[in-house]
């Protein structure tokens, strides 16, 4: 079994990578939706401030790779032999997937700068998204305290996201089809 996950900031691009994957027939996890079924779970809105709390509360009561755990069966239960992971938000989720699928798991980092990044945050209309850029770099903060900048560095390919959709389209299908 071959898993690629992709790691990156918010709006960083990871959704649309995955929506690539799927478009191509590669089935997604979505570690955010294990956060999110969390969040409604304990009677919760899904606001950005009570998933953020959520992940923390998963992370500290279940460990740092919670998240990353909790998916390994959900991955198993696709039957596949290729699976895209969206949403590495640590880098003891890395060492967690490496450890369960070694020479099976890629990790792909998306880059793309906060303002371009918040540009993309208003336009998609999340109901954990957050109005003012201020409040993304609060989730920058919060999520580079799990571990994030250790598991962008850990990448073993790296996509610029900063031009065209189109330009990102391809970058992502190559790397996909390099790695299926």
């Amino acid at each position: 079994m071959k898993i690629i996950a992709f790691v990156g900031m918010p709006a960083s691009g990871k959704s649309e990578a995955s929506r690539i994957a799927t478009r191509v027939g590669i089935p997604v996890i979505t570690m955010g939706d294990v956060i999110r079924k969390e969040v409604l779970k304990r009677g919760l809105e899904p606001s950005d401030s009570n998933t953020g709390k959520v992940a923390t509360a998963l992370r500290k009561s279940e460990g740092m790779d919670a998240v990353a755990n909790r998916c390994i069966s959900l991955i198993r239960e696709t039957g596949a032999e290729l699976v895209v992971v969206d949403g590495i938000r640590g880098i003891a989720e890395v060492e967690c997937f490496r450890k369960e699928f070694r020479e099976g798991f890629l990790l792909i980092s998306i880059k793309a700068p906060l303002e371009v990044r918040f540009q993309r945050v208003k336009k998609r209309g999340r109901s954990d998204d957050m109005n003012r850029i201020e409040e993304l770099q609060k989730r920058d903060e919060r999520e580079l305290g799990w571990g994030m900048g250790e598991a962008i560095e850990a990448a073993n390919v790296e996509i610029e996201n900063t031009s065209t959709l189109k330009v990102f389209r391809k970058a992502v299908i190559e790397a996909l089809n390099n790695y299926s």
